[in-house]
């Protein structure tokens, strides 16, 4: 191995997927909103450019450019700091993710993600995930307002609420798979009744998902007609277009991850003769799981506080681990 596979090679590789993920982010919100306005029978975004799609554009250069205030009362060095806290764990969940099979490119062996093959890739996810959530709660202190600390302390309510079914999710994923790697995870050979299981149990994952990236109906960090925004409060120009991105970088990675873990990542048919399918097959995947998200987004009401820690605890959480006991049992009897 030279200097072009442990510098080059991964250089290029970081800096591609990073392009892609900023891309796919400002999409997604375009995505979003056309899809909302579907929904609700309306047509969305359809100024800027053919058929709306300079919107994210526009919207980046109008974030960008807004005045840059920063009050006064605020703990200035973590309010600055908050916004990057909540971005770089969105990224680096997705370091990974395996975008497809290996190629073979003039003579090289390039592996099709950006953090190679971890043979702890799931602990990896489950810390990576919970580190995100720090962001928002720094940025809720920091900020020395009321609302945004009811937003910042709704986040660590929330986190300890529903990773913990999200955790025992992935036990029985393990106990199915027998492996930490999730490279190992999407490569290997998986009966029937462990594909059907584990899709039995993903509506369990998806809920936890949507509780750790705080989309509707659990985005009680940042209610805008309890909390004027919550953590965002004190937030403005580009800083909060960082917490906006992070959002929706959360939901694109965490969208890979669930592809990856529950429906087989970039496999496919027709993956073994042609390569390049892979990152597609893992694209649409993706995609389909976002449209979920913003299903539920245009479907269910935001519930009230009280009515997420119940369901996080006297629903979620034993239904979880009912989940992992009837796993273990399965194992051990059909494998």
């Amino acid at each position: 191995m030279d200097w072009v596979d442990l510098v080059v090679i991964p250089i290029i590789k970081g800096a591609l997927i990073l392009f892609i993920l900023l891309t796919a982010t400002a999409y997604l919100t375009l995505f979003e909103r056309k899809l909302i306005a579907r929904f609700q029978v309306r047509l969305g975004p359809n100024r800027a450019g053919p058929f709306g799609l300079l919107q994210p554009l526009a919207d980046a250069v109008k974030l960008f450019f807004k005045e840059e205030v920063v009050p006064g009362h605020v703990n200035k060095p973590v309010y600055l700091l908050a916004p990057m806290m909540a971005m770089v764990p969105a990224i680096a969940l997705f370091a990974v993710v395996p975008l497809g099979p290996d190629l073979s490119l003039f003579g090289r062996r390039i592996p099709l993600h950006m953090g190679g093959d971890v043979n702890v890739a799931l602990l990896y996810v489950l810390a990576i995930a919970s580190v995100g959530t720090y962001g928002v709660m720094l940025a809720g202190w920091a900020s020395n307002n009321n609302y945004s600390l009811l937003g910042a302390m709704r986040t660590s309510a929330q986190m300890i609420s529903y990773e913990l079914p999200m955790a025992i999710i992935v036990a029985s994923l393990l106990l199915v798979t027998g492996t930490m790697s999730v490279v190992e995870i999407v490569e290997q050979p998986r009966p029937l009744w462990a594909w059907l299981w584990l899709w039995l149990g993903f509506p369990l994952y998806f809920i936890t998902m949507l509780a750790e990236s705080n989309r509707a109906p659990f985005d009680f960090p940042e209610t805008e007609n309890e909390l004027i925004a919550g953590y965002q409060t004190e937030y403005g120009g580009f800083k909060f277009a960082v917490f906006y991105i992070s959002e929706y970088l959360h939901m694109l990675t965490s969208s890979a991850v669930a592809v990856t873990l529950f429906f087989g990542g970039w496999r496919g048919p027709f993956v073994d003769q042609f390569p390049l399918l892979g990152p597609v097959y893992l694209a649409l995947k993706t995609v389909a799981i976002l449209f979920l998200y913003v299903w539920v987004r245009a479907s269910i009401p935001r519930l009230r506080y009280d009515q997420l820690m119940s369901f996080g605890w006297k629903y979620l959480l034993p239904w979880s681990l009912l989940y992992l006991a009837v796993t273990a049992v399965l194992v051990v009897a059909l494998s």
